[in-house]
């Protein structure tokens, strides 16, 4: 059941446990939790010395604060830092990091601190992973959506020429820090993918959480501490939970691909490029996945037309037609999803719904209904 979101008065931070035996560990979320990041982190990882990984966009606004924190405890072994943006989700950049970590002195015992977007988080964290064959790793995100999404459950990966996220590990992280303060100076434009991370959340399983996104996204989106905490919050709960039950993602955890699928090739086909960055994809993926469900009977065109004019009425791309430059053909758009991870025996799987708040995963989709809806 969704939990309401903090009084004005009540400012303190929250955090929710992913429980994976002993590889559990917590999520803490509020605003200005950088300032006691080094504390937190000798708590969790005594002894441990940390290597910073982000990218120059975040760095030159808080590495020097981030360093002098971790510093002041005794913590900081050095920083590496990537080029911004999807590209660097690639071997070149990843051999280069681990390099990098490794000239720093990264050993055993030692951690990797993921302090960034969602591609930090997801580069950081596979180097974490293969580095002396594994040293642990602290997830600090600083997008909306690493904090709702990629920060947490363990998925790392890097991007292939085939597809996203195909070459990868689960590794972890010890602890997640996700600093709500942080996302003040985050451009427009990233703020709104990572709503739709979150709004992708009330759609797959909590149909009271969107109704409550309905009327408090503009709050959250307009920098409202309170509905900023509360989103972020109630969406790494519904993760965490999920996580937790399917960490490899064998069953349920597939439901988080909401959107992903068509996402995932919408950004192959557009060349990992700032055409259309990863929550816009997803986005639009999630109005495709409604209007599939819709031809298919599984929908009705109400909450398909519900769920589109929401994602507008923010600011978010609902078509493949709002992206810039070429359209994407069916057929190119088709065979890069033909390399999407959760293929089974050559059958492109989908998450589909049945109605706002709940969704379903499943094989059972005619090619011609996907070609049909990717034409349209």
């Amino acid at each position: 059941m969704m939990q309401k979101p903090q009084s004005s008065s009540d400012r303190s931070e929250t955090t929710i446990g992913v429980a994976l035996a002993e590889r559990s560990y917590d999520i803490v979320i509020g605003e200005g939790l950088i300032e006691a990041a080094g504390k937190r982190i000798a708590a969790v990882l005594p002894g441990a010395r940390c290597a910073v990984v982000s990218d120059t966009h975040v760095a030159a606004l808080y590495m020097p604060r981030l360093a002098a924190i971790l510093k002041r405890e005794g913590l900081l072994l050095g920083e590496a830092v990537v080029p911004p943006g999807e590209a660097s989700k690639s071997f070149p950049v990843l051999a280069e990091l681990s390099e990098r970590l490794l000239k720093l002195g990264v050993e055993r015992g030692d951690a990797v601190i993921a302090f960034g977007g969602g591609v930090v988080g997801d580069l950081a964290g596979f180097a974490a992973s293969i580095l002396r064959r594994g040293v642990r790793l602290v997830q600090m995100p600083t997008s909306l959506l690493a904090q709702v999404d990629s920060s947490v459950g363990g998925k790392t990966a890097i991007n292939a020429r085939q597809g996203k996220n195909l070459i990868g590990l689960f590794h972890q992280p010890r602890i997640v820090i996700a600093d709500v303060g942080l996302l003040a100076t985050l451009p427009r434009r990233e703020l709104l993918a990572g709503y739709a991370e979150v709004v992708k959340y009330g759609v797959m399983g909590d149909a009271d959480f969107f109704n409550w996104l309905e009327t408090g996204a503009a709050a959250a989106l307009g920098g409202d501490e309170q509905a900023l905490t509360h989103a972020v919050a109630q969406s790494c709960r519904m993760k965490a939970a999920i996580v937790a039950r399917d960490e490899r993602e064998t069953g349920e955890r597939a439901l988080l691909n909401l959107g992903h699928t068509f996402g995932h090739a919408l950004e192959a086909t557009t060349g990992f490029s700032n055409r259309l960055i990863h929550g816009e994809g997803v986005a639009i993926g999630m109005v495709l996945a409604f209007q599939l469900s819709v031809r298919l009977g599984l929908c009705s065109a109400q909450d398909a037309e519900r769920f589109r004019r929401h994602l507008q009425s923010v600011g978010l791309p609902t078509a493949i037609s709002d992206i810039p430059g070429p359209r994407p053909a069916p057929e190119a758009l088709i065979a890069a999803m033909g390399h999407d991870k959760k293929v089974k025996d050559g059958r492109l799987t989908f998450i589909l719904l049945h109605r706002l708040g709940e969704a379903f995963v499943t094989t059972e989709v005619p090619p011609d209904a996907v070609k049909d809806v990717l034409s349209a």
